[in-house]
């Protein structure tokens, strides 16, 4: 083919996720989206910034349930602009970024940033621009991720009060594009606005993306948390209208003690699960893209058959404005047309009376007839494009990976962010407790329960100082854990792997049911701490310690594998 026509979508080499992304959409989804007005329906186009951006992390929540201050928690400093207070303090829209001057943008000056993933927010005028800043910090957990801090959603008659701007709208951008939605309530109001519901309604889209954080659990006891916790699920359940139900963080996420300390495990517990949830963004972001990418692209397509449809039923000369009405009235049909000629899901279609809305001010002369050329690049990309960028996605974790653990970004003691603060210290999260007990003491651990262990082992009638596996097992069961779990107290227990428990092992067996029991995990390989002092000359001879040589298969920790040894 001579130059002037040769396609721009055949060049498909692609160097990363990221660029091979924005090559894709440039070329094969954009045509589809311009020929048929997608942007003035659904969601504005793409920039280049959209597909090099960090991560966003969106805090929606009514005034007071601690948003800004759950931010503040998670930099462990505050950030340019912030204001803290029982009122509602937070009047703007604030994105919180990492950059080496500290200071602030106004959002009309954000909006013009080619660097920045906010372009298109200019749409929605001078009113909510001069509500729009950003917050720029050195930080560390920045380096990796963009927090957007939203306005209090009033309640009451607050709500009634016009803000300027289209709020859920901007609720709505933001949420198309940002990767996680942490929804925060408070335990002393629980109550769902009118305004929240409207919020709550256009999240709902991405819903894959929410996760709500019962903020303050700390100010009610325990008794008070279960009926607050019920109470919040129900009036979610009213909102959401999901049958699943959504991740419930509880927790207290500020820097302050505790006033109620009987709940201090469960939130410990619960923070390392959000923390955790919030640390995978960065490593799940390409992923994220790449799935909203064919969301689009499905959505783009479907759109596309339903505009060429009502082109096409349209008539040439006479009655163009009543067919156009009774076309918008009867869009229903028009979707189970398609639906059955293209065998489409009907979960792939915008919503009947939102589509319904923007067409009555739409021109449906000057929209176009259908292009198969244009729906088949969509086509190939989705079959072709797609499983090869997924393909790319486990190189580039790989190269990550090996990048930090080469210039050494990953170890503690040269970071300090709030995901890392209690790591190698006694106040991580099992530093002290569970298998960790007794680490680091001169006695051994599993002394201070030894007459205890020492009674029931004389009761099983030992021989030559042992007993035998039978003889265990029938005091073992009586714990009540299965017998994958028994299966690998026993190869940690059995230290010289002669099928039998003397004393020392047997006491180790018992100190390992009492761990499980109280609700901690089992290594696969037992910590020298708890290696009996009659024992510890066969580990300095290389004798195993676990259970991973000998009779016995390999336990991968943390998964408790039933295998047929252990029964």
């Amino acid at each position: 083919m001579p130059f002037w026509k040769k396609d721009p979508a055949k060049k498909e080499i692609f160097t990363n996720v990221a660029e091979g992304l924005r090559q894709v959409y440039k070329t094969k989804l954009l045509p589809l989206e311009e020929t048929y007005k997608f942007h003035e329906f659904h969601s504005p186009q793409l920039d280049d910034s959209d597909f090099s951006a960090k991560p966003m992390v969106l805090l929606v929540g009514q005034y007071s349930v601690g948003k800004t201050t759950f931010i503040r928690y998670l930099l462990n400093e505050d950030f340019p602009g912030i204001r803290i207070g029982p009122e509602p303090t937070t009047d703007s829209f604030i994105a919180i970024m990492h950059h080496e001057h500290p200071g602030t943008v106004p959002g009309n000056a954000l909006v013009v940033d080619p660097t920045k993933p906010f372009r298109p927010l200019s749409k929605f005028g001078n009113a909510f621009l001069n509500r729009f800043v950003c917050s720029q910090l050195r930080n560390e957990v920045l380096e990796t991720v963009t927090f957007i801090d939203t306005p209090g959603i009033l309640s009451g008659e607050k709500q009634r009060v016009d803000r300027g701007y289209e709020f859920t709208q901007v609720l709505e951008w933001f949420a198309d594009r940002c990767d996680r939605i942490l929804l925060l309530f408070d335990v002393s109001s629980l109550d769902i606005s009118d305004e929240l519901k409207r919020a709550i309604e256009v999240l709902r889209r991405n819903d894959d993306k929410i996760r709500i954080v019962l903020n303050k659990a700390d100010a009610v006891d325990h008794q008070a948390l279960m009926r607050v916790y019920g109470a919040l699920m129900w009036s979610l359940g009213k909102v959401l209208g999901t049958p699943e139900v959504c991740r419930v963080y509880v927790g207290s996420f500020w820097s302050k003690p505790l006033n109620f300390d009987s709940n201090r495990r469960l939130f410990e517990l619960e923070t390392k699960d959000l923390f955790d949830d919030l640390e995978s963004l960065p490593k799940t972001a390409t992923l994220r893209k790449l799935n909203d990418l064919i969301k689009r692209a499905r959505l783009a397509k479907v759109h596309a058959l339903i505009i060429s449809e009502l082109k096409e039923s349209m008539p040439s000369v006479f009655g163009k404005d009543s067919k156009r009405k009774e076309l918008i009235n009867k869009l229903h049909v028009v979707y189970e047309k398609i639906q059955r000629e293209h065998n489409i899901p009907i979960g792939d279609f915008p919503k009947l009376d939102r589509m319904q809305e923007l067409l009555r001010n739409m021109d449906f002369t000057k929209f176009k007839p259908l292009e198969k050329k244009l729906l088949d690049r969509v086509d190939k990309t989705l079959s072709e494009d797609v499983p090869k960028l997924m393909s790319m996605i486990p190189q580039e974790e790989h190269a990550y990976l090996q990048f930090k653990s080469e210039t050494g970004r990953n170890t503690p003691l040269q970071t300090n962010t709030i995901f890392n603060d209690q790591q190698a210290t006694p106040f991580e999260l099992g530093g002290v407790e569970g298998i960790n007990a007794g680490l680091g003491e001169s006695d051994w651990i599993v002394t201070r329960s030894r007459h205890e262990y020492d009674e029931i082992f004389n009761q099983l009638s030992p021989q030559n100082g042992k007993i035998t596996g039978a003889s265990a097992k029938q005091e073992m069961i009586k714990s009540k854990l299965p017998n994958n779990v028994l299966g690998r107290v026993w190869k940690l227990s059995d230290i010289d792997k002669d099928g039998m428990l003397d004393i020392d092992e047997w006491a180790l067996s018992q100190h390992l049911i009492k761990i499980k029991l109280d609700g901690h995990e089992l290594p696969s390989t037992l910590p020298d701490h708890l290696i009996p002092p009659s024992k510890r000359h066969l580990v300095s001879n290389g004798s195993p310690t676990n259970g991973n040589t000998g009779i016995y298969p390999t336990i991968h920790s943390g998964v408790e594998q039933n295998t047929s040894d252990d029964s």
